[in-house]
């Protein structure tokens, strides 16, 4: 199978740094040319619970987009995801944009809709790919970001992956954290 290229959504509101941070490491066992986005904190949305740490992973993957989707969610089961009892959100990983896939695939709908309604979605998209055209919008992720009205407080964090700031020190100055 050839390689196809893949954006995923990684999320945490438990244990961030660690649950990421494993998250990225189970990645790394099945996934090639592996790049991440900046780092965001925001406001829960949709749910009570602390703060998230958010950012999107692009990557080529030889994988069907079915068996990928197999596998993210036993890296979610690993961090405690579906674990009975649990509070929040240990590790959340979604399948964003599977090559230029358009529609319904068993139940998974792509590009994921939350690209173009969450803003912790889109301006990593918008910082880590730039110039990638969205495939079902026809813009790039950059133009849809810069015009997006979505209304979600969030800012950059930082946060380390195999000793590399994925956030780079001058976003964080330019985006300060919000006093809540």
């Amino acid at each position: 199978m050839s390689l196809t290229p893949i954006y995923l959504g990684l999320g945490s509101n438990i244990e961030r740094e660690r649950n990421l941070t494993a998250g990225l490491k189970a990645l790394g066992g099945f996934l090639q040319d592996i790049r991440c986005s900046p780092v965001f904190e925001s406001l829960p949305v949709g749910i009570k619970s602390g703060n998230f740490f958010n950012f999107v992973v692009a990557a080529r993957a030889d994988l069907s987009l079915h068996e990928l989707d197999r596998r993210l969610k036993e890296i979610e089961a690993d961090n405690g995801r579906y674990a009975p009892g649990r509070k929040g959100l240990p590790l959340d990983i979604d399948v964003l944009l599977y090559g230029d896939r358009v529609g319904n695939f068993d139940g998974l709908v792509l590009p994921r809709p939350e690209v173009l309604k969450n803003a912790f979605v889109l301006w990593p998209l918008a910082l880590l790919a730039p110039e990638v055209r969205h495939p079902g919008e026809n813009r790039t992720f950059a133009e849809l970001w810069e015009n997006a009205a979505i209304e979600q407080a969030l800012w950059p964090a930082s946060f380390s992956w195999g000793g590399v700031e994925l956030t780079p020190p001058d976003l964080i100055q330019a985006f300060p954290r919000l006093s809540l």
